[in-house]
């Protein structure tokens, strides 16, 4: 998965990111490990990313004082206790190698969408990777979230108090449809309840691009193909921008930054790890051609080792699969999970060769618009998240079946049962099973009253309002029909200010503390809205 985009202090997210990262048309994630077993290859990749930033502490120093005291340390001694004179040659070294060793404690807990990227800071920190760090980690996104002691007007709507990262993963040259992201995947941190979860999107999805219809793996194809240019850059920026909007539609949460690999770098990290282990579930048998030649991929149910081309082999194979994509979708969900594992471990972390080899293949392979600073911040709010209470999420997961398969002019493709463009049921399962952190945390209760002669005002504003993750306690007809604006009242005196902002912004009024009609009942509520004839629903 490779590219992203660039950030500015005070902006949620630039649709049209500045600072995109990208994939040199060279890039490929074809590298291929020992391989486990039988000879195997894939067809779709997978992956994520990183960020920069660091701060330095100065020393304080007690008065009365001098600096050279607090920094004294006791004296070498010999075997008769004189005092050496001559400091050790390896003294520097030594302090250098615990520093590294610091920083890769720190580095080596975050949020699994954040593993490439800490692995990345890691190598950037210890003075390996400062040219490779920067070429992978241009920045450009932006999640006010990520903040402290965020400020409600800093979010610009349901959704906005959580970090969402989409990650794309893509053949690369060399590879048919080297720009097709067969991979997608959104993983969603929440900074409040420090949760974390990994959205599946299935790659056959019917979406609409820029005025066409295609596959959801082929907008960034094809918006690249369109782009009006010569720089690769811009180029790479546009496809990452279409995929961006299309994802933002279709599911109804906002994207802040974006990680993509290709498979050569995908594939060579999990050999630089030394291959990936995972619990398998069910069997797997299939005949894949890899670089012209037969490749067997046979995977028995057990924890299986996988080196990175049995891996990619793994997450691409869904011809003999009873669900196709779908159960792809989950392979690919767990090698994401087996790989965070992987480089988080001891044996990973602890050695420097292998964390220098990893900055090197994913430097020419990775690129994301996350910053080092906002990689180290995410460790902070992640970095007590385990792997198992990250919650997988897919569209064709029973008892959540919102796709299903279709023909749409002699292609195979995946629709929304709701019908064809219809994403209404998908954006409301998406945005509640990824609730925005704030909402979450306030777990407002609200009442909504029908204050117009509108039939079912009531009801439809509920509905919509449920999709965002409100917690809607009463539906019903206001005593008197004259409303003409939408009435929003608050009877928390602003103690929930991250509703009363969204509910704000979402129906376009002020709030007030007083219930215009002493007739109305709260009922226990936190707010009460009275929907008037300027009422607007928009899922």
């Amino acid at each position: 998965m490779n590219n992203f985009r660039k950030h500015t202090p005070n902006s949620r997210k630039s649709k049209a990111v500045d600072g995109f990262i990208r994939l040199d048309r060279g890039s490929s994630l074809s590298g291929r490990p020992a391989s486990v077993g039988a000879n195997s290859q894939p067809e779709s990749g997978s992956v994520f990313r990183s960020t920069e930033g660091f701060h330095t502490r100065k020393r304080q120093t007690a008065p009365g004082m001098r600096q050279s005291q607090l920094s004294a340390r006791a004296p070498a001694r010999d075997e008769l206790g004189n005092i050496k004179l001559n400091m050790p040659d390896d003294l520097g070294k030594r302090k250098n190698k615990q520093q590294k060793r610091n920083i890769l404690r720190i580095a080596g807990k975050s949020f699994v969408a954040l593993i490439i990227s800490t692995v990345l800071v890691g190598g950037y920190l210890i003075g390996k990777g400062v040219i490779e760090a920067g070429r992978v980690l241009e920045g450009g996104g932006g999640a006010a979230a990520l903040r402290e002691n965020v400020d409600p007007t800093q979010l610009n709507g349901e959704g906005d108090g959580r970090v969402n990262i989409m990650l794309l993963g893509r053949g690369g040259e060399g590879h048919e449809g080297a720009d097709l992201t067969d991979t997608i995947v959104i993983a969603s941190l929440d900074p409040i309840q420090k949760e974390a979860s990994l959205l599946s999107i299935p790659r056959d999805l019917w979406v609409r691009s820029n005025g066409a219809n295609s596959k959801i793996n082929a907008v960034f194809a094809n918006a690249k193909s369109a782009f009006q240019g010569d720089s690769q850059e811009e180029a790479d920026k546009a496809g990452i921008d279409a995929l961006d909007s299309v994802i933002e539609g279709a599911m109804g949460i906002p994207i802040h930054y974006y990680m993509m690999i290709d498979f050569n770098g995908f594939e060579k990290a999990i050999n630089t790890v030394g291959g990936i282990d995972i619990d398998v579930t069910k069997p797997l048998y299939e005949v894949q051609r890899v670089d012209g030649q037969r490749y067997v991929l046979d995977v028995r149910p057990g924890r299986e080792t996988f080196d990175g081309k049995r891996a990619l082999a793994y997450s691409r194979s869904r011809l003999v699969s009873p669900r196709g994509d779908f159960d792809r979708a989950e392979r690919q969900r767990s090698v994401l999970l087996a790989l965070k594992d992987k480089i988080l471990s001891v044996e990973t972390f602890s050695n420097p060769v292998r964390l220098s080899q990893l900055i090197s293949d994913f430097g020419g392979s990775l690129r994301s618009n996350l910053g080092t600073g906002e990689v180290l911040r995410l460790y902070e709010i992640g970095k007590d998240i385990n792997s198992s209470t990250i919650s997988s999420i897919g569209l064709a997961d029973p008892p959540n079946n919102f796709v299903t398969t279709g023909n749409i002019a002699g292609q195979s493709v995946v629709i929304p049962t709701a019908g064809v463009d219809n994403f209404s049921e998908i954006r409301g399962f998406v945005r509640n099973s990824l609730r925005d952190g704030f909402l979450k945390n306030e777990d407002a209760n609200i009442a909504v009253y029908n204050g117009t002669n509108i039939p079912g005002l009531a009801g439809t504003g509920a509905t919509d309002l449920r999709s965002f993750g409100y917690n809607i306690t009463a539906v019903a007809d206001a005593p008197t029909k004259n409303y003409q604006n939408t009435i929003l009242v608050d009877l928390t005196n602003g103690s929930k200010r991250f509703t009363q902002s969204y509910l704000e912004r979402r129906l376009n009024t002020t709030a007030v503390r007083t219930i215009p009609d002493a007739t109305i009942l709260p009922a226990g509520a936190d707010f009460v809205i009275i929907f008037g004839q300027d009422a607007n629903f928009t899922q």
